[in-house]
């Protein structure tokens, strides 16, 4: 294959037949409530093309389909006056069946036809036992009427098709991947999803795939919570037929676990979905939880049973729970904790120890019209059959392989870290075909995403506290000892809050990779100091995380222009307005934390293309006349850089610059409030080194 193909020619190449344009759907659902893999399961038969008419003509057929066979209720009757006029029709419609023990028979409700108690053949609830659910299949229904005088039931259910993949080829799909690179397979994932990989940062990328890990995993308990209008209920309410969505105060313990009918246990959604998720789950006023829902629960997400009537029963249903926080990260770490906007009812240790993984859904931007994919991404129902099959297959134990966790965790940690393991794995290299470092970037994901359940348990329920955990663990592959730290922490280093000393009793307690050296103070994360706070400058390399804020120019290197007189900087790329700015906002750190500032002098090695070449020069002179007439900074610059990027400063420090000064995300929109101060940035992930300037390096 052409290393010159785009990732759409690739995608379309790798996977033909089965992706779709993914505004499409939108631009067919306008403003009917058809579940997104309804639309593409039609999009997928006419328009998985190319080409623009092809494309065109597809559209039009498709909502002609939807117009004709989607069942509006307000429509209903019209169409049973259509049904009954041509003697059978073909509807599309949300299914749902129940035994009618009388009879003896199986009888099914329509969504919005508005029809009940019509017969259904004991053969389609065979081949399709979800319909017996409680929550509905949406199908493909022919139906029929039957006119004549005695009869009982005119209406009858002549042939039902789910819409979902009745069967894929794993193997096929699992080759394919190995015709992309990781970023382009995570990319791939996030088009399938419905949004734009080119505006999300790779963490945020990370976040939202691991809401497909319910779908890929057996048994796995998730929370998200985070702003509204992030997308955090978008995967599970519209991506997978296999999945259903309840109202989280809607649920009752009959329809989730076990239902009595006479002598008769029926299952409830457990027994027949791959995840159920509960929307909305935030404290409601009037609205309580039953107690006997709470510790059913409970038991389910630790062992994957439930008792009730006469039996105890085995589901491998995911529970995911979704709902919206009602403070910001920093009022919550210092007022209460992440879990505030809850129930009530379940704030408690022992349900809350259950959660596999905390999505910090905070750190999504919340979607606007260019968050949304235009690209090709595969079908909904396809890659739904996809994750459903994988999860078959148990990766948990390759955790072992990579990494000794502390023996201070329980084992609901480190199995929560092991499934979360388990289930990246499976959507990022379904072929098996990863390094130790894809690996040991999953780990750091998976712990982390326990750490952030396992803090908020020491301030919620005081017994976590007598046995702390450690979250670190040893790399086997090179013995580095590595700590994890939440970025919520590190991006908050001043809040303290109740946790015991041997976690660091400080949410900013700091990780490294232990690397003695007494001349070397080698640091993880980048700290915002005090205030007022001075401190001698010492040899060391920062780590700055993907979308971690709370770091600023001057918390970076307020101590080391100290004494300043002249300074050089090596950055080859500063092509767009934003990364100019970013300049502007540094020489102006330079200026404030300059000691003699009438004498300094800085000078710029940077490159540019031909074609802004003319702009770029009239930019800097333009510059060094304002910077010369307001602060007297003697501003030079030329064009000679290469990709190396550095900070020489006279007083003997030299600064690795693993991204330059790019080391803030672009803030989207004309007016943010986050353009204002530098702390309030998401940063971008880099690597910075602090040490005495070698002798080759001074000029």
């Amino acid at each position: 294959m052409s290393s010159e193909m785009t990732l759409q020619e690739k995608i379309l190449d790798a996977f033909e037949g089965k992706v779709v344009r993914k505004d499409l759907a939108f631009m067919v659902k306008g403003g009917q409530p058809v579940p997104t893999f309804v639309i593409e399961y039609l999009l997928a038969q006419y328009c998985a093309s190319s080409d623009e008419t092809i494309i065109n003509e597809g559209i039009e057929r498709v909502k002609k389909i939807i117009r004709d066979n989607y069942i509006n209720r307000a429509d209903s009757e019209e169409v049973k006056g259509k049904i009954r006029e041509k003697g059978s029709f073909n509807i599309i419609d949300k299914v749902t069946a129940v035994l009618d023990d009388r009879s003896d028979i199986y009888v099914a409700s329509f969504a919005n036809l508005d029809l009940k108690n019509v017969p259904i053949s004991d053969d389609i609830v065979r081949k399709n036992p979800k319909l017996l659910s409680g929550n509905g299949v949406w199908s493909v229904i022919t139906i029929g009427y039957l006119s004549g005088d005695d009869i009982k039931m005119r209406w009858e259910i002549q042939k039902l098709k789910p819409i979902q993949v009745s069967g894929i080829d794993l193997d096929f799909y699992k080759e394919q991947r190995c015709k992309f690179t990781k970023e382009e397979w995570i990319d791939l994932l996030i088009h399938t999803v419905g949004l734009n990989p080119d505006i999300l940062g790779k963490r945020e990328k990370y976040i939202i795939l691991s809401r497909l890990i319910p779908m890929v995993e057996n048994n796995f308990n998730f929370v998200e919570l985070g702003p509204k209008g992030t997308g955090k209920s978008h995967v599970f309410e519209e991506f997978s037929p296999y999945g259903v969505l309840v109202s989280g105060g809607d649920v009752t313990t009959p329809r989730l676990f076990v239902k009595m009918s006479g002598n008769r246990e029926l299952i409830g959604l457990v027994g027949y979905w791959d995840v159920v998720t509960w929307d909305e789950f935030e404290q409601q006023k009037g609205r309580a939880v039953d107690p006997q829902l709470i510790d059913v629960m409970q038991n389910y997400l630790a062992n994957q049973t439930f008792n009730r009537g006469k039996g105890t029963h085995e589901a491998s249903a995911s529970m995911s729970f979704v709902g919206n926080t009602k403070h910001t990260v920093p009022y919550m770490l210092k007022k209460s904790h992440l879990f505030e906007s809850i129930p009530t009812s379940f704030i408690k240790g022992a349900f809350l120890d259950r959660i596999h993984l905390y999505n910090p859904g905070w750190e999504i931007k919340m979607l606007k019209k260019d968050s949304f994919s235009n690209g090709f991404g595969l079908i909904t129902d396809y890659i739904a059959a996809v994750l459903h099959e994988l999860r078959n297959f148990d990766l948990t134990s390759e955790l072992s392989k990579y990494a000794k966790f502390d023996g201070t965790l329980s084992q609901r940690d480190i199995k929560a870290i092991s499934k979360t393991f388990s289930g990246m794995l499976k959507l990022l290299y379904p072929d098996g075909n990863y390094t130790e470092e894809d690996a040991i970037e999953i780990v750091n994901y998976a712990a982390e995403s326990r750490k952030r359940v396992k803090d908020q348990l020491y301030l919620i329920d005081e017994t976590f506290k007598a046995e702390p955990a450690v979250f670190q663990y040893i790399r086997k592959a090179t013995g580095e000892t590595v700590k994890i730290e939440t970025l919520e922490e590190i991006s908050n280093p001043r809040i303290t809050t109740g946790l015991p000393e041997s976690t660091g009793g400080n949410l900013a307690a700091t990780s490294s990779v232990a690397q003695e050296d007494a001349k070397t103070d080698t640091t993880n994360q980048a700290q915002v100091p005090n205030d007022g706070q001075t401190s001698l400058p010492v040899s060391k390399v920062v780590n700055i995380r993907e979308n971690q804020t709370g770091v600023s120019y001057q918390s970076l290197f307020k101590d080391y222009l100290r004494g300043a007189h002249s300074l050089r900087i090596v950055d080859p790329y500063l092509t767009w307005d934003y990364q100019k700015f970013n300049l502007m906002e540094f020489l102006q750190t330079v200026y404030d934390c300059a000691e003699e500032k009438d004498e300094l002098k800085v000078h710029l090695s940077t490159k540019n293309e031909t074609d802004s070449a003319p702009a770029d020069i009239e930019f800097y002179d333009d510059l060094a006349a304002e910077l010369a007439s307001i602060y007297g900074i003697e501003f030079t610059y030329d064009f000679h850089a290469d990709h190396d990027r550095s900070l020489q400063i006279d007083n003997d420090w030299f600064i690795t610059l693993g991204r330059g000064l790019d080391i803030f995300q672009k803030v989207d929109g004309k007016f943010s409030m986050r353009k204002i101060r530098d702390e309030y940035k998401p940063c971008r992930e880099c690597t910075m080194t602090f040490n005495i300037c070698p002798e080759d390096k001074k000029r």
